[in-house]
């Protein structure tokens, strides 16, 4: 078996994520394995080398083309996933010293020399956390917590989500009392919430290429549905962006709201001049208040 094919099996069986499974991962292992085309796996050592030493061995023996000024790339890549891994330690100097080496760990180098039989991967992986294990349990330390329509669900962290977080759970229940959440998109999972019978029902209907606002809740009692965007960098509820959003609900009867939210005042100061008049403005450092930008009424359908 071609040995960048046998490298990447191991470090899946392993639990190593599929970034960390990759042509450079595999090759760095090799190198460190000291591992050619026709060695043999029970040759494998683990003598203490340099990146440079890595990037030598596979432009070498593999035929391989990578500069020097790659090893950052290695580093980064592969080495501090794999030392997280226990696939190997470095020799305790200064990163920044010449004398900085890396070596596989005797543990993992049994396992190579007996071809990873599946016997040592099981006693690698019962003594080690798999690290696509311990990468998902940081990611899911990391998500918010979020209740909607009495559903509790998850945000990715970002500053985009923690505003949208903030217009469910302080903006909502304020001054859009007893509504609905139809939409709400998360950076990572684009549709987190998607109720198209509800939207279908008010005549919203949305096609692939539709650019939905970032929030969309729905008041029965009133019939009033507000369209609101979650603003930390850009896509105020400018002229143009209301324009997009009425193409959309063409058909919608119920009352249109139309809110930029930001999570600082210094934020909405960034984009005051690009907003639409007869549109409404919520800052979540300042909850309880909403900025009213013209029009005969004060939250209200036009």
């Amino acid at each position: 078996m071609d040995k960048i094919v046998k490298a990447k099996r191991i470090l899946k069986a392993i639990g190593l994520p599929e970034r960390q499974q990759s042509d450079l991962c595999a090759l760095t292992l090799l190198a460190l394995a000291c591992i050619k085309k026709t060695s043999a796996w029970s040759t494998a050592s683990n003598e203490w080398i340099r990146i440079h030493d890595i990037i030598a061995f596979v432009n070498k023996n593999y035929g391989t083309k990578y500069a020097e000024n790659s090893r950052e790339t290695f580093r980064k890549q592969a080495l501090h996933h794999f030392r997280t891994a226990a696939i190997v330690e470095d020799n305790g100097v200064a990163t920044n010293s010449p004398n900085y080496r890396w070596r596989l760990t005797n543990e993992f180098l049994t396992l190579l020399q007996v071809n990873a039989s599946s016997s040592f991967v099981a006693e690698f992986n019962s003594k080690h956390e798999r690290l696509i294990d311990v990468y998902a349990s940081k990611k899911r330390m990391k998500m918010m917590p979020v209740k909607i329509n009495g559903i509790d669900l998850t945000f990715s962290t970002g500053k985009h989500n923690e505003l949208q977080k903030s217009i469910i759970e302080q903006f909502a229940p304020r001054f859009a009392p007893n509504s609905e959440c139809l939409y709400v998109g998360d950076t990572i999972e684009k549709d987190l919430v998607k109720n198209v019978e509800r939207l279908s029902e008010i005549v919203f209907s949305i096609t692939l290429h539709d650019k939905m606002p970032d929030v969309v809740f729905y008041c029965e009692e009133k019939n009033w549905i507000y369209f609101i965007e979650s603003v930390t960098s850009v896509g105020p509820m400018d002229p143009k962006r209301i324009v997009e959003i009425k193409s959309m609900t063409e058909n919608v009867t119920a009352g249109m709201i139309f809110v930029t939210a930001f999570l600082d005042f210094k934020t909405y100061k960034k984009f005051s001049d690009q907003l639409a008049w007869e549109t409404e403005v919520w800052i979540a450092e300042m909850p309880d208040h909403m900025i009213h930008l013209n029009g005969d009424k004060f939250i209200g359908p036009r």
